[in-house]
């Protein structure tokens, strides 16, 4: 037993056990290629946060090995991310004032708070929050932070700085650079070539990543060139390892990064629940999502704890481990390791990789997250949705990162109330040679039966709807007229009734009662049966008023058999 709980919660032990020795040397190149792209994102994603460059590796080589022990899928890669780096900054900058230890430290704090959520949430088995991120939201989210990264990135890219708290803000601090001139046309051209030939390359779907070739070109030109006092660069690195950095925090920063902690860990959870379900279905795996939550949760309390910051699955590394013949967790393992003894042996390689085409390979990831093609979807298929993902566009766009996806958020609770608070509802009749009953508004042929109204109501009976159910009902029986002694409530839709709501019911009841009419129910749940008996309506409703499909509650009433079925047919639309 022990040992069952051992390799469920530390899947990592039971792929040491399982591990073949044909997949070593796949898992090693995969980890030497992974390498060449987890240093200048790494880095990129840091400058994004407003954080030094090297907590952006420390964001990587913790997460890769912690994942590589929690973790429940074979080769997803958790690292610095484009969709968290922008919250990051808003998060933490306005707190740091400026104080660069104290940007990195609240960096730290942040990653701990998210990592204490997710592991809190995957022993509770929370996964199911991530719906309130629906795809509207994301679609919308997801391009404005590829706008606010790509502003970001374009000074950079031009080989000047600007400081500003807003996306309109860059905007008009570009523009006014621009015109000022100070672009600095040497870093200009490694940004711009460094673009030119990321994009080609993935264009091209060459086998040698655009990353590498633009970092590695860029950094060998500056340094044959001696440009690196000419042009912004990265700058060395410290030499040494992920260490401990949460120095001269306060009990009021956790009060101030609570807010930015669950959005984080909400949308962190959800980008790596998706993909690692996308990669597990390739290979014929499947993936706990409670187990991927806590595993989440330990990457980012161990980055947090060792100088890093919040972190999630990426999309475009994880395919370059895959498609690198990743076999197993060890790929990250060996590319952490490299990591490493980069930071131990050459740090000041990045003294000669300029800051424009760290700009560059930021922009190309950031690119990623736009998804036109979804949206115009969305358009097409639902306004409501295509409202709700340009509410969130605008919103994080406008009021900041952080608030516009609560804005989101609510909206799109906004909307499930008003779904469900006005649903469909419809009055039911036969149509003669057609089996079951069908809506009389989208069957003008159909009719109803001789003192008998059968209403459908959409949704569950709750606060919200009790009064529009009860008033749509009882305006169908009076417009049926005074002969009505039968009302069906076609009760497979509801599946559940509030305390509100059964008031409403008990209400109608009343109503249809003092018309000499009877209220029965067909097609309902059993489950919604046992929350009336809880409510103590078992003598109010006996089970004679309960019928198991509309159709036998028809017999019942009219004591006969349909008589018009005879060599009919099924209808696909009721």
């Amino acid at each position: 037993m022990a040992v069952n709980g051992l390799r469920r919660w530390v899947p990592g032990v039971a792929t040491a056990l399982s591990y073949r020795r044909s997949w070593l040397l796949k898992d090693l190149r995969a980890g030497a290629i992974l390498t060449a792209l987890l240093i200048p994102v790494g880095i990129g994603y840091a400058e994004v946060a407003g954080l030094p460059p090297e907590t952006g590796l420390f964001a990587t080589i913790v997460p890769l090995i912690a994942y590589a022990v929690f973790g429940p899928s074979r080769i997803l890669v958790l690292a610095p991310d484009s969709a968290l780096a922008p919250i990051i900054a808003a998060a933490i900058l306005p707190l740091a004032a400026g104080d660069s230890g104290r940007a990195v430290a609240l960096a730290g704090l942040l990653g701990v708070m998210v990592g204490a959520v997710l592991i809190l949430g995957g022993l509770l088995r929370l996964g199911f929050v991530t719906d309130l991120l629906s795809k509207p939201l994301r679609v919308g989210y997801l391009n404005a932070l590829a706008v606010i990264v790509i502003l970001s990135q374009i000074p950079p890219l031009l080989g000047f700085s600007i400081s500003s708290e807003s996306p309109l803000g860059d905007a008009i601090a570009i523009v006014t650079g621009i015109a000022r001139g100070q672009v600095n046309p040497t870093a200009m051209l490694f940004g711009i070539g460094s673009l030119v030939v990321i994009l080609v390359l993935v264009w091209t779907k060459s086998r040698i990543p655009g990353i590498l070739v633009a970092v590695v070109a860029s950094t060998v030109l500056t340094g044959v060139l001696r440009l690196h006092g000419d042009i912004p660069v990265v700058g060395a690195l410290p030499a040494g390892l992920p260490a401990p950095a949460l120095a001269g925090l306060q009990g009021a920063d956790v009060v101030g990064l609570a807010l930015p902690a669950l959005g984080m860990a909400l949308i962190a959870f959800a980008d790596t629940a998706v993909l690692s379900r996308t990669f597990a279905a390739r290979r014929g795996d499947n993936v706990d999502g409670s187990q991927e939550m806590v595993a989440v949760g330990a990457s980012n309390l161990f980055a947090g704890l060792l100088g890093g910051f919040p972190i999630s699955a990426s999309s475009s590394r994880t395919a370059a481990a895959e498609n690198a013949g990743a076999r197993s967790q060890l790929a990250g393992v060996a590319g952490a390791v490299l990591l490493v003894l980069f930071m131990l042996l050459a740090p000041g390689v990045t003294d000669y990789l300029p800051s424009a085409t760290i700009a560059a390979v930021v922009m190309v990831a950031a690119a990623g997250l736009v998804d036109i093609t979804g949206f115009v979807a969305l358009v097409r298929m639902s306004r409501t949705d295509a409202f709700l993902s340009v509410a969130a566009f605008l919103g994080v766009l406008v009021v900041g990162v952080i608030e516009g996806i609560i804005v989101a958020v609510v909206l799109s609770l906004g909307e499930f109330v008003g779904h469900a608070w006005r649903p469909y509802r419809a009055e039911l009749g036969r149509i003669r040679g057609l089996r079951g009953y069908h809506d009389l508004s989208r069957h003008p042929d159909g009719e109803r039966l001789p003192g008998i109204v059968i209403v459908r109501f959409d949704a569950p009976l709750f606060f919200a709807n009790g009064g529009i159910f009860d008033d749509y009902v009882r305006a169908t029986v009076s417009a049926a007229g005074p002969d009505v002694r039968t009302v069906i409530l076609a009760a497979e839709p509801i599946t559940d009734i509030d305390t509100t709501a059964v008031d409403e019911l008990l209400e109608l009841d009343e109503f249809l009662t003092s018309r000499g009419a009877t209220l029965i129910f067909a097609e309902m749940k059993g489950p919604v049966k046992d929350v009336l008996r809880r409510y103590g309506l078992g003598t109010r409703f006996p089970p004679e008023r309960f019928a198991d499909t509309v159709g036998a509650a028809v017999d019942r009433a009219t004591g006969t058999l349909r008589g018009d079925l005879d060599g009919t047919q099924w209808d696909s639309e009721a």
